[in-house]
């Protein structure tokens, strides 16, 4: 599934087949190079090297279809599920937003609310109550399903439902200050104010405490709680730990951990063989200065408190591949100083003790990989990358030289390279925040957008079918039909 268009199918933008690639297409266009089984795993185990399945059709001899496979290596990628924070009826009433089936629930029950708003013999207020749609959480994903439902309702319900159109109201409630905190200020303002000037009501500093079949309870500090009726609700906060990986972080000594914690090469700590990427695991960088005395004193070897240029850009280039991280931090604008030093006579001498300074603030800026498909995408290729090329490293190990034992490790350790994000704000208009500072919001970005999401399709068949998507929106407009 193509994760990032989920929110085009809840608004008939785009149709569920077109985002999905069936994975038998994978298996038989890879010539049958590898084995799938549709099946949930509920258990890891570690120790004998099994993970144990269910299958829900019960085809095995017990009648259960539960079947176990046993594993050279293991790799774990189940995602996440979304995070209630234990909030009151969030489950019962509230629609999510991760997966194909919860797009198509959210479609049918647009189109439910707009037929019962425009039955005979309601009251005002039980109009305004069906279609007032409410968004929790200002993230990419809440945003753009909230410009996507308003683009829906103005260019297209508005035509097939005239009389119920005035009622309409679409509500974003975020708990922090502002929207897509994630994002430069510039866009974080622009989408709000575009937000305000068509109508969406933007709550921000409101926390929603309960939620019933009916109502909504927020609570703000200024205003204390408040219950406010409505017709849909789609909860978009984050994302949680699934039961699986909950029951393994316990197995390998990571019970207090919200995700799987891996090393720099996406190995999972506690146990041996087994890797995790995604949602489900995040890497945890060690700190820097951990080894940084290790590396000086192999540098330094007549032990004399200083190191020429030259030769600190020579450890410099080790630490950076050990520590892809200090090579983002030191190149910011708050090590400029730092990097002015390195421009002196490579014959000229530094003082190790001031350059360990400047490193060790590296470990406090550290920040963890974002939960997204992009960070997803590019550790899976890396550690396929790492598979396919196993038997050559072995040989000819291509990794830093190890600090606490011989020889190099195998590979490079996994190095994200962000290459930007988008920000649907509807109304044919998205926000870019591309590498280098740039910056833009507008309709070029929007063609943009549609180019770029285009190439990332898995097949030209699902590229297809996305552009004809497009294409028949442009001409016919959404489809509204609740299938």
């Amino acid at each position: 599934m193509f994760t990032p268009l989920l929110p085009s199918v809840t608004c008939g933008t785009v149709e569920a087949r077109s985002i999905v690639e069936p994975i038998r297409n994978i298996v038989r266009k890879n010539g049958g190079a590898f084995r799938f089984w549709e099946a949930e795993c509920y258990k890891i185990d570690p120790a004998s090297k099994k993970i144990h399945c269910r299958s829900g059709d019960g085809t095995n001899v017990d009648g259960n279809g539960e079947f176990a496979v046993d594993y050279d290596y293991l790799v774990v990628t189940v995602g996440a599920r979304p995070n209630t924070f234990n909030t009151p009826g969030v489950v019962e009433n509230c629609h999510f937003l991760k997966e194909v089936e919860d797009a198509q629930k959210i479609r049918k029950s647009v189109m439910k609310c707009f037929e019962k708003a425009a039955l005979p013999n309601l009251t005002e207020e039980e109009r305004k109550k069906n279609v007032h749609f409410v968004v929790i959480g200002g993230g990419p994903t809440g945003v753009e399903f909230a410009a996507e439902l308003h683009d829906f309702v103005n260019e297209d319900l508005a035509k097939l439902y005239p009389d119920v159109k005035k009622y309409v109201n679409i509500s974003v409630i975020e708990a922090g200050d502002h929207i897509l905190t994630m994002f430069d200020k510039r866009i974080t303002h622009f989408a709000e104010d575009k937000f305000k000037r068509e109508g969406i009501d933007l709550k921000t500093n409101f926390k929603v405490v309960k939620v019933s079949d009916k109502t909504i309870t927020m609570s703000n500090p200024a205003t204390g709680e408040i219950a406010v009726p409505y017709g849909l609700a789609v909860w978009s906060t984050g994302i949680g730990t699934r039961p699986i990986i909950m029951d393994f972080m316990k197995q390998v000594g990571q019970a207090n951990r919200r995700v799987l914690a891996t090393d720099e090469w996406l190995r999972v700590h506690g146990c041996e063989d087994v890797y995790a990427l995604g949602d489900c695991a995040t890497i945890t960088q060690r700190k820097v200065m951990e080894d940084v005395d290790a590396i000086f004193r192999v540098a330094d070897k007549d032990n004399s408190g200083t190191l020429t240029v030259k030769k600190i850009k020579d450890v410099l280039g080790d630490i950076y591949v050990r520590y892809p991280q200090v090579e983002l931090y030191l190149k910011t604008n708050q090590m400029k100083g730092f990097h002015d030093l390195l421009k002196d006579k490579e014959s000229e001498e530094l003082n190790i003790e001031e350059l360990k300074k400047a490193l060790a603030q590296v470990d406090s800026q550290v920040k963890l990989l974002p939960a997204t498909a992009q960070v997803a995408a590019q550790e899976g290729a890396y550690l396929a990358d790492c598979f396919n090329r196993m038997n050559i490293c072995e040989e000819s190990p291509e990794g830093p030289l190890r600090i606490r034992g011989a020889g190099r490790h195998r590979f490079k350790p996994f190095r994200y390279r962000h290459l930007g994000q988008f920000a649907p704000l509807g109304g044919e208009q998205t926000a870019a925040q591309l590498p280098g500072d740039w910056i833009h919001v507008g309709h070029s970005t929007q063609w943009l957008w549609y180019s770029v999401y285009a190439s990332k399709q898995f097949s030209w068949r699902t590229r297809m079918l996305v552009v004809s998507d497009w294409g028949r929106r442009f001409i016919f407009g959404r489809d509204s039909s609740s299938l």
